[in-house]
C-alpha cells in the first residue's frame, strides 16, 4: 500500500509530511519520557524484522493481485503506540530513500496512512479491547485479526481520498475505493494470521512483554535479549532467502488502479516537484526495488547474436543475479533500519539524560 508520487499533488503530499513529521516529534517526546530504555533495541530488531517482511507479497488467490505485511500492529502490540509509530515511519524512510520503495512526496501520506490506524486506532479501540488482559490465544487471535482488517480498511480508505484530493489523477472516488476496499480486506485478514502468530510467539518466549506497559522496566532482560535473537534471526532467513519466493504479482494498490484506470501505476507527466524528488530518489536508491540497477539493456541488433543454446544459461545466470541481489537488499535494508532505530534510541536517551540534569 506504498503509494507513488504520481498519485499526489505537491499540497496533499506536503499537508501529510507535516502532519507525519508532527506526530513523529510527538511520539517522540512520549517515548523519551516513558518507554523502558531497554525496549530500545527491541524497537530495532524489529524494525528490521517488519522491513523484511515488508519484502514478502504473498499471492491473493484468484485476484491476480498480492498483498504484504503492514506490520504496524505488531509493533504496536509490542513496543506501544508511540514507539510503534517511530519505528514504521523509520522503515518506510529507509524504503523510501534507498529502494525506492514508495515516492518521497508521498512519505508522509505512506508513514500516516501505515502508522497512524493501527497504533492509534486499531491497537487501542479494537486490539486491547477484544484482546483484553488475559491474553488467551483465542482471544488475541480474534484481536489480531479484527484490527488488522480495520487498521488496513482505513489505511486504504485514506489512499483513496488522498488521490482524489489530489486532483493530478483520473481515478473516480466511488470506482477506486470500490475496488480497493475488498482487496485490503483479503490483505487484512491475512495480515491479522502473522500478526496472531507472531503476537503467540513473543507471548510465550516473554509474556511480560505484553502485560507490562512501557513504563514499567523488567527486572529480567535475558529472554528479551533471547527474544531479539530470534527475531534477528527469522529477520536474516527472511531478508536473505525467504525474500526470493516473493509474489511477482502486482500489490492491492496497483491492481486496484490497473482495475480502475488500465495501468498499475501513473505516469508522471508534470515538471517541478515530481521530477526533482524522482531524480533525487534515483540518486539515493542504490537498491532500486530491492535490486541491483539493471545495466542498459542490449540493443535489438545486438540480442540477435546471442546464440541461443546460452539463453538458458543466460536466464539461470540472471536469476542468480537476482537473488543474490535480493539478499543483498533484505540484509542491508534490515541493517539500515536497526541502524536508524539505534541512532533514534540514543539521540531520544541522551536528550533525557540533558532534561533530567538540568
Amino acid at each position: 500500500m506504498h503509494m507513488a508520487d504520481a498519485l499526489l499533488s505537491p499540497a496533499v503530499g506536503g499537508t501529510m509530511w507535516a502532519v507525519s513529521a508532527a506526530t513523529i516529534a510527538y511520539c517522540s517526546k512520549k517515548v523519551r519520557t516513558e518507554m523502558d530504555d531497554h525496549k530500545i533495541p527491541l524497537m530495532g530488531v524489529l524494525g528490521a524484522f517488519i522491513f523484511t517482511a515488508q519484502m514478502i507479497n504473498f499471492t491473493i488467490p484468484v485476484t491476480g493481485s498480492s498483498g504484504h505485511l503492514g506490520g504496524g500492529l505488531i509493533l504496536a502490540i509490542l513496543l506501544g503506540p508511540y514507539a510503534a509509530f517511530l519505528t514504521i515511519a523509520s522503515v518506510l524512510v529507509v524504503q523510501a530513500f534507498f529502494f525506492a520503495d514508495g515516492g518521497l512526496l508521498a512519505l508522509g501520506c505512506n508513514i500516516f496512512n501505515l502508522g497512524f490506524f493501527p497504533a492509534f486506532v486499531a491497537y487501542p479501540f479494537v486490539y486491547t479491547k477484544i484482546a483484553g488482559d488475559a491474553h488467551s490465544g483465542a482471544r488475541m487471535s480474534a484481536a489480531s485479526l479484527s484490527a488488522a482488517i480495520i487498521a488496513l480498511q482505513m489505511g486504504s480508505f485514506a489512499v483513496v481520498l488522498e488521490t482524489v484530493l489530489s486532483g493530478i489523477s483520473s481515478l473516480p472516488f466511488s470506482a477506486f475505493l470500490l475496488i480497493m476496499q475488498p482487496i485490503h480486506l483479503a490483505i487484512g485478514a491475512i495480515e491479522g494470521i502473522v500478526t496472531a502468530s507472531v503476537i503467540s510467539f513473543v507471548y510465550k518466549a516473554k509474556p511480560d512483554i505484553l502485560s507490562n506497559s512501557l513504563q514499567s522496566p523488567s527486572r529480567d532482560h535475558s529472554p528479551l535479549r533471547n527474544t531479539i535473537l530470534g527475531f534477528m534471526t527469522v529477520t536474516l532467513l527472511i531478508g536473505g532467502v525467504v525474500s526470493w519466493f516473493a509474489s511477482d504479482l502486482p500489490d492491492g494498490l496497483e491492481w486496484s488502479i490497473a482495475k480502475v484506470s488500465g495501468q498499475e501505476e501513473p505516469h508522471v507527466t508534470r515538471q517541478g516537484i515530481h521530477s526533482s524528488l524522482a531524480a533525487l530518489q534515483q540518486q539515493l536508491s542504490f537498491l532500486p526495488d530491492y535490486s541491483f540497477r539493471k545495466p542498459a539493456g542490449l540493443k535489438p541488433a545486438e540480442k540477435a547474436v546471442v546464440p541461443s543454446t546460452n539463453q538458458a544459461q543466460l536466464t539461470e545466470r540472471k536469476q542468480i543475479v537476482s537473488r543474490f541481489g535480493t539478499s543483498v537488499s533484505g540484509v542491508a535494508g534490515g541493517a539500515l533500519t536497526l541502524g536508524l532505530l539505534f541512532l533514534i534510541g540514543f539521540m531520544l536517551k541522551q536528550r533525557k539524560r540533558m532534561i533530567l540534569n538540568r
